[in-house]
C-alpha cells in the first residue's frame, strides 16, 4: 500500500512558496485554515509552513506524507474525501531555528494561530500574565539570547518578531484563530506586554510593522480514529498515517489589514469585515457556550458524544434554555439568530461527526469566562436569573468534582481545591469567584446553581 505523498498524487499542483507561518498544527487548523487556503483563488502562491504544539506527533506523521492529508467531510448521509495540498512544510515546535528562519523572509506575510484559549496565558486583568513560570522562563532565554528557544506562544511570536526585525524584512500580519473574544487586540496585548519587557524598541517597532488581525472561525472537528484511517485506505488505496475528519459546515469571518497581503480567502467564502464582535459572540455564546454544557452536563449523565448529549430531552432543553438567555445580548435580527440556532441543533445531531464530549471538556478554566459567563452577568444585571448558564456553572463545579468527562485543565489548579471542598455552597461561590471576584457572594445565583446541581445529577447526591 503506497503512502500518501506528492510522488502518489501527481495531479496536485506543484507546492506553493511558504508566505504563511501557523502555530498550532492541529487538526483544526488543518479542516480550516489550511482548506480555505487550499481553495483561495490564488492558491498556488501561499504555501504555509506548519509547528506543532507540545507534541510532535502531527509533524512525525505529515513529514513523510510532504505535507499531505485527506480531508473526510462527513455529512448524516456520507462521507466526501480530498487532498488538501497547502501544507507544504511541518516542523515540531522545538524546530526554533527554522521557525525563526521563515520570520525573517520578506516574502512571508502572515503568522496564523491555534493554541487554544489556554495559550494565550492571560491573567485576571486580561493582560500576560508575568508571574506564570513559563512567561518568566522564557523572558529570562530571550534576556540572554533573542535567538533561544522559548514554549510559551507570547515568547515564540516577540522571539519571530525580532527576527523580521533583525532581518530588514518588514511588515506582516499575526491572525489569531482561537475562540477568543477580540482575539486580534488580546494578542497584540500579551505580545506588546512581553516585548517591552525584554526591549522597548522592539515594541515600538512592532507597533509600527505589525498588524494584529481579528477573526471567528467556526467548524467541528473531531479526532481522527483508526477507523477514519481505514476508511481512507479503503475508499483511495493509500496510506494517510493523519487523516482529519470534520462536518460540512465551515465560517471564517476576518478583519484586518493585511500590509503585506494576504489570499484570495474571500473565493472561498471568508467574510472579510470591519468589525468581527458581532460574529464571535454568536459563536462562543451559542455554539461553544452549549458545546461546554453538553461536555459537562452531557458526560455527567453517561453521554460520550455531542450527538448523544443533544438526543437527551433534558440536555436539549438546558440548551435552548441557554441560548434563550444568551440571543437577548446578540445584535443579530431575531430571524437570523434562529435560523443560527436551528442549524446548530442539525450540526449537534449529526450522527456521524461524534465529537467527544471529553475533548470538548478540557481547559473548561479558560473556556467558560468567554463562554458563559458575559450572558451571565447581562442576565444578572436585567434583573433575571439565567437558569441556562447557572446548569453550566453547575455541571462545572460537578466536573470538578470528579464527575462526568475527567478534569484536563492545567488553569484549573488554583479553583480544584476550592470546588471540591466538603461544603457544596462554598465551593460553588468559589468557583464563581474564579471567573469573576465578587461573584460568589450573589446568594441567589449560588442557591440556583446548588438547585441546578440538583437537577443534573437526578436523584443522586452532589
Amino acid at each position: 500500500m503506497s503512502r500518501l505523498s506528492r510522488a502518489t498524487q501527481p495531479q496536485l499542483p506543484p507546492a506553493a512558496p511558504v508566505r504563511i507561518v501557523h502555530l498550532g498544527l492541529g487538526n483544526f487548523c488543518r479542516a480550516h485554515q489550511a482548506w480555505y487556503t487550499a481553495h483561495a483563488g490564488d492558491a498556488d502562491r501561499w504555501g504555509i509552513a506548519g509547528f506543532t504544539g507540545r507534541r510532535p506527533d502531527t509533524a512525525d506523521a505529515l513529514r513523510p506524507q510532504d505535507g499531505l492529508y485527506t480531508l473526510v467531510t462527513r455529512s448524516a448521509t456520507g462521507d466526501s474525501l480530498e487532498v488538501v495540498p497547502s501544507l507544504v512544510g511541518v516542523h515540531a515546535a522545538d524546530e526554533h531555528g527554522a521557525y525563526l528562519g521563515y520570520l525573517a523572509r520578506p516574502e512571508v506575510a502572515l503568522v496564523t494561530v491555534t493554541v487554544t484559549e489556554a495559550g494565550y496565558l492571560l491573567g485576571p486583568d486580561g493582560r500576560l500574565d508575568t508571574d506564570r513560570d513559563v512567561v518568566v522562563a522564557d523572558l529570562a532565554a530571550l534576556s540572554a539570547d533573542v535567538e533561544s528557544p522559548v514554549a510559551s506562544l507570547p515568547a515564540k511570536l516577540v522571539a519571530g518578531l525580532a527576527a523580521r526585525r533583525a532581518a530588514g524584512s518588514g511588515a506582516i500580519t499575526v491572525l489569531s484563530c482561537d475562540n477568543l473574544p477580540e482575539n486580534g487586540p488580546v494578542t497584540h496585548s500579551v505580545v506588546t506586554d512581553l516585548a517591552v519587557l525584554l526591549d522597548p524598541t522592539l515594541r515600538d517597532w512592532i507597533e509600527q510593522y505589525v498588524d494584529f488581525a481579528t477573526s471567528m472561525v467556526d467548524r467541528i472537528t473531531p479526532a481522527a480514529t483508526d477507523d477514519d484511517r481505514a476508511l481512507v485506505e479503503r475508499e483511495t488505496g493509500y496510506e494517510d498515517a493523519s487523516p482529519v475528519t470534520t462536518e460540512p459546515f465551515s465560517e471564517w469571518v476576518v478583519s484586518g489589514t493585511f500590509p503585506a497581503g494576504r489570499p484570495r480567502w474571500e473565493d472561498a467564502g471568508v467574510q472579510l469585515v470591519d468589525n468581527v464582535t458581532p460574529y464571535e459572540q454568536r459563536k462562543l455564546w451559542l455554539l461553544n457556550g452549549a458545546h461546554s454544557m453538553l461536555a459537562y452536563a452531557g458526560s455527567i449523565r453517561g453521554h460520550e458524544t455531542i450527538d448523544e448529549a443533544i438526543a437527551d430531552p433534558d440536555c436539549r432543553s438546558w440548551v435552548e434554555a441557554f441560548w434563550t438567555e444568551a440571543t437577548r445580548h446578540l445584535s443579530f435580527p431575531a430571524g437570523q439568530v434562529t435560523a443560527y440556532r436551528e442549524a446548530l441543533l442539525e450540526r449537534f445531531a449529526n450522527p456521524r461527526t461524534r465529537d467527544q464530549l471529553a475533548r470538548i471538556a478540557a481547559d473548561g478554566s479558560s473556556k467558560l469566562p468567554v463562554r458563559t459567563l458575559p450572558t451571565l452577568r447581562a442576565e444578572r444585571a436585567a434583573g433575571r436569573m439565567p437558569l441556562g448558564c447557572a446548569t453550566t456553572v453547575a455541571a462545572w463545579v460537578l466536573h470538578l468534582r470528579g464527575r462526568g468527562a475527567p478534569v484536563r485543565d492545567p488553569g484549573a489548579a488554583p479553583v480544584l481545591e476550592a470546588a471540591n471542598v466538603p461544603d457544596l455552597p462554598a465551593a460553588v461561590a468559589a468557583v464563581l469567584d474564579s471567573w469573576a471576584p465578587g461573584l460568589g457572594a450573589d446568594e441567589d445565583l449560588v442557591a440556583t446553581v446548588l438547585d441546578r446541581a440538583g437537577v443534573v445529577l437526578g436523584d443522586e447526591q452532589s
